[in-house]
């Protein structure tokens, strides 16, 4: 059965002068208009489309991209507002609506929100909530120390930045472990550092340790590779620099050239580092 508000990958029974007529199995033949259609196709070819209703409830296929599918987090600009509710930018040609009873503070036009968006059973139609809290996983997390994760930045709290972790629970970011700018809605992986006795995580954005410097080995040489092969960063350099520059300590950073240091990788010269 196709999924209203994912992409599916369809079969054309039939092709019209509106478009291409999709065999969508419960759910029955969906439209997708003249517009979508893929050059020199035909029936029985499949298509991949996203499935939503178009402003007369119809459901329709589309090939273009949403930001988000439902049951995922989205940061998202607020486009209009009217007495139904605030009107989002996902992406598609019809905005996506978060109802005044989703919203966890009253909606601003041009603001961006974090978002939850899903499907309303009861009315099958497509929304957004910005009542995050109720879309975490209520049972207790299962991670280990050092396991990779994907987050979504939440908010800010006077430690840091809430996360979500893998779509289900919350985690924090402390301030003084942050090397690079975040913004709510920002995709970045993380790692766990602790599973504290009280059920809450506490997250890192890089490993420790040999993994922290290999981590980073990558994202050095393409700074040098940028920068024609030379950097005037040195052991010198200032934390604050370095950090603003790199998005890393200044710790991690001499471990790092010291790893490419042994494995020939670059060289120092004076004022700086070079790839060799």
């Amino acid at each position: 059965m196709a999924d209203i508000g994912k992409f599916n990958t369809l079969s054309i029974i039939a092709i019209t002068d509106n478009g291409a007529y999709l065999d969508a199995g419960e759910l029955g033949e969906i439209l997708l208009p003249n517009r979508y259609v893929p050059q020199d196709c035909d029936v029985d070819q499949q298509v991949k489309v996203f499935i939503y209703a178009d402003s007369a409830d119809r459901l329709v296929a589309t090939t273009e991209q949403p930001f988000a599918q439902v049951d995922q987090f989205a940061s998202l600009k607020v486009a209009q507002v009217n007495k139904m509710g605030a009107f989002l930018d996902w992406g598609l040609k019809k905005d996506l609506l978060v109802p005044y009873n989703q919203q966890h503070s009253k909606m601003e036009v041009g603001k961006y929100y974090l978002v939850r968006i899903y499907l309303d059973e009861r009315t099958e139609r497509i929304v957004g909530s910005s009542k995050i809290d109720k879309f975490i996983d209520i049972w207790p997390a299962d991670y280990n120390e050092g396991d990779k994760v994907e987050l979504i930045i939440g908010g800010k709290t006077d430690l840091g930045f809430k996360a979500i972790i893998n779509d289900k629970h919350w985690g924090l970011l402390y301030d003084s472990e942050i090397f690079q700018p975040l913004r709510i809605g920002k995709k970045v992986t993380g790692y766990i550092k602790k599973m504290r006795e009280d059920g809450r995580i506490d997250l890192i954005l890089t490993r420790g340790g040999k993994g922290k410097v290999i981590d980073f080995s990558d994202k050095l040489i393409s700074h040098l590779e940028e920068n024609n092969g030379f950097s005037p960063l040195h052991d010198k350099s200032s934390p604050e620099l370095i950090k603003r520059t790199l998005g890393v300590s200044k710790k991690t950073f001499k471990a790092t050239v010291g790893n490419l240091l042994k494995k020939g990788k670059v060289k120092i010269e004076k004022g700086g580092i070079r790839l060799n």
